[in-house]
């Protein structure tokens, strides 16, 4: 351990002292510090970046095995994030997810208890490990009809049902900004002597700021993964692990992490990382006094349009899986009707203002700690602008806040025939191309699938191969196919076969 200094930057720092210092490169990368494009049209636009795009030479330490400037700056955000240990990650929250996978299910058959509506970045880390996955049944809010964590009886059930589980493994919060305590949930997973393991890539800042919701680590999580890039001010790709507690192998850890993430890792990128930390470590909850002011100039700005509403949760004793929002993501839908979360975005767009993501009723809007009033009081006149567009819109419909509506949302959320399904596996051997089908997805219902589909975003997977295809998954998928949705895994990208098991 090293003396802490949160006003450091020691990765980032050795950096530039490299680019100072003008050595000449005889080692990678190719481009030699930037020389290569110094008398191109596009120098100014590379200069900066790759001056600093070094590799593992005499003083900027070794991802693989941190000695020095990278050490530090793991170890300095361990102390911003309240972890005992935390390990830079190049290749987004995928390679996080990967990495616990891989460190609690060390044999072919391990049993790990899976949250249904996870990214499909885990279920591919199943496949890595050749696990299987006991799914839970996600909490689905009445009114949104979008899925969160599971309940605590749902996880108590499973627990009792397969007490040889390595581990529970939830995402919280969802592409939404939604979620609830996870105190809970870490509570049941120590007394059964396992590990919870928290995909938090949407809530890096989580925990930063009184008005932000509690952090996975706070609540006592053991293995946390974080899209520091997402909600904070890293780069595109950088994330981070945190671990926490006796029930992860560390050593498993830093040798899975080895075997997952890249030998020639990004300088750049982990010096994103470095100043992402010592942002929040230099400004603390003030870092986000900009960005939630905008949020709260958009929320009074919205009250002058009831058409456009937004997504929060509802008190009541059955809504226990949905009791936290992150205020930086805004869920705005037209309580009238008119148009789809796709329509809204695509009007969005028009106005010079681009969303995160939508579906069939939501579009997500992404507020950060960047964040201006100034852009806040753009989306409002957008919003202000889309319906004036409209000169006679109908009156709002019966739908907003009915679950009959709310089911119709792209996010995965079919109510499965099971709180707690058998053992699922995953093996990365893929059966013949003889034993499969193409059959139009009117035809699919009772079918085996034969290929993953992923909804994009946010990613989660609606079928995975091997799983039941069921009315209502059927009809999702046609209806996810006339709004156009973007889906990954799909043989047909335009989503009118689907490849199924004979």
């Amino acid at each position: 351990m090293f003396s802490i200094n949160k006003q450091s930057a020691p990765l980032m720092e050795a950096l530039i002292r490299y680019r100072e210092q003008r050595k000449i490169s005889f080692h990678v990368p190719g481009h030699k510090n930037g020389h290569l494009y110094e008398h191109t049209d596009i120098a100014g636009v590379l200069a900066q970046v790759m001056t600093i795009d070094a590799t593992e030479i005499t003083g900027l330490d070794d991802l693989h095995h941190p000695e020095g400037v990278i050490q530090q700056a793991q170890e300095l955000a361990a102390d911003c994030f309240g972890a005992e240990e935390s390990y830079f990650l190049v290749g987004g929250s995928t390679s996080g997810n990967l990495v616990l996978i891989l460190t609690v299910c060390t044999a072919p058959g391990d049993i790990l208890l899976v949250q249904r509506n996870v990214h499909k970045s885990v279920l591919h880390g199943l496949m890595l490990a050749g696990a299987d996955a006991v799914f839970l049944e996600p909490y689905v809010d009445e009114v949104s009809g979008l899925s969160t964590l599971p309940s605590v009886e749902t996880v108590v059930a499973a627990i009792a049902a397969y007490p040889q589980a390595k581990g529970l493994l939830v995402t919280s919060p969802n592409y939404y900004g939604m979620g609830a305590g996870l105190a809970p949930l870490v509570e049941l997973c120590h007394h059964a002597g396992i590990p919870l393991l928290v995909d938090e890539a949407h809530g890096a800042h989580f925990g930063q700021h009184p008005d932000l919701p509690p952090s996975a680590l706070s609540c006592g999580a053991d293995g946390v993964v974080q899209s520091t890039h997402k909600m904070l001010s890293a780069m595109t790709m950088g994330a981070m692990l945190h671990i926490q507690g006796k029930y992860l192998n560390r050593e498993m850890i830093r040798q899975r992490l080895a075997m997952i993430q890249s030998s020639s890792p990004s300088y750049p990128l982990m010096a994103s990382l470095d100043l992402a930390r010592r942002h929040l470590h230099m400004n603390g909850p003030y870092a986000f006094t900009e960005g939630l002011l905008a949020v709260q100039a958009f929320k009074e700005g919205i009250r002058a349009i009831p058409r456009f509403q937004l997504l929060q949760p509802e008190a009541g004793p059955n809504n226990e899986g949905y009791t936290l929002q992150d205020p930086f993501k805004i869920v705005v839908y037209d309580s009238y009707g008119c148009l789809s979360g796709y329509e809204l975005q695509r009007r969005l767009e028009e106005q010079g203002c681009v969303p995160e993501m939508s579906d069939e009723r939501y579009v997500v809007l992404l507020f950060t700690l960047g964040t201006t009033q100034a852009d806040a009081n753009h989306l409002v006149q957008a919003l202000v602008h889309i319906h004036k567009q409209d000169e006679n819109p109908p009156m709002p419909s019966a739908f907003p806040g009915t679950h009959s509506y709310s089911k119709r949302v792209s996010t995965w959320n079919i109510a499965p025939a099971f709180a707690v399904s058998k053992p699922v596996p995953f093996r990365l051997a893929p059966l013949s191309s003889k034993n499969i089908k193409t059959t139009p997805i009117e035809d699919c219902a009772g079918y085996v699938s034969a290929e993953m589909i992923i909804p994009y975003p946010p990613g989660i997977p609606l079928l995975y191969p091997g799983e039941q295809i069921g009315e209502e998954i059927a009809a999702r998928l046609q209806l996810l196919r006339d709004q156009g949705a973007k889906c990954q895994g799909a043989a047909d990208e335009k989503l009118n076969t689907i490849r199924v098991y004979l």
